[in-house]
């Protein structure tokens, strides 16, 4: 079972990324090491799809270097 989009969004926000607002189900993360955010879209409830996943990881990796 794929996960939900608000934990994908409590794992950015667990890893320092801060939540920059956006449009509609829009939300950008930015985190002070990366030079580009991160776009999560979707509801909360919503099951979040495998590249949002395979972004927020690769991301958090990125952000840890």
């Amino acid at each position: 079972m794929p996960p939900k989009v608000r934990e994908l969004i409590a794992e950015l926000e667990r890893a320092g990324f801060v939540n920059r607002g956006g449009k509609g189900s829009h939300r950008n993360f930015v985190h002070p090491n990366l030079p580009r955010p991160i776009t999560i879209a979707g509801q909360p409830s919503d099951d979040a799809k495998q590249y949002q996943v395979r972004a927020v990881m690769s991301a958090i990796e990125e952000s840890r270097k």
